[in-house]
């Protein structure tokens, strides 16, 4: 009972410092047409502008399962603090928005739902980048755990042209092999 409420109260103080005091940016890109059935599975967060919860997450993987009507369960997991530091796992639910599949709701807890934008996505459902409006908090992720210096330039370079302080970006590490969740390295 300690850690559902240590997680709900985590989950609100997180929200609420999400959504105070930022302007929101009404021209942000968002996808809007997708295969939402495609986009399943798992994606390795490259990089960030993180919130709490992450600051310190190694090896962070976002997984999205296929939808059911408008829902999609998520999973979201991570190393705290190292390489092979204790793994984290949340589960938030995903709502799509009837009026953009690449808009969604991302429920921690019932009733907030936090803005999650689809900004960017490669046609071969390779790469992708999430953001918000309000321009606090971008995740780069990738079907594999490490890209080329090339690529991560490229996709920061997407980040920086929607507009974010590329200087709050953290680069997340990851193991050379997830033997766990994919062994493609990829690049």
């Amino acid at each position: 009972m300690k850690t559902v409420y240590r997680l709900y109260r985590l989950a609100v103080i997180s929200l609420i410092a999400a959504t105070a005091g930022c302007a929101s940016h009404s021209d942000f890109p968002t996808i809007h047409e997708l295969d939402l059935n495609k986009f399943a599975g798992d994606w390795y967060v490259i990089a960030n502008i993180p919130t709490f919860i992450e600051t310190n997450a190694f090896n962070a993987i976002e997984s999205y399962s296929e939808p059911v009507g408008n829902r999609i369960n998520t999973q979201f997991t991570f190393n705290e603090g190292a390489l092979d530091g204790p793994l984290k796992t949340y589960t938030p639910t995903a709502f799509v928005s009837q009026q953009s599949k690449g808009l969604w709701g991302m429920q921690f807890i019932w009733p907030i739902k936090a803005e999650y934008r689809i900004a960017y996505l490669d046609p071969e459902y390779q790469y992708t980048i999430i953001g918000r409006s309000k321009l606090d908090y971008v995740w780069v992720m990738a079907r594999y755990p490490n890209v080329s210096d090339e690529t991560y330039a490229e996709l920061i370079g997407q980040v920086t042209a929607l507009g974010y302080d590329t200087s709050k970006i953290r680069r997340i590490p990851h193991n050379p092999v997830d033997s766990a969740r994919n062994t493609t390295t990829g690049g």
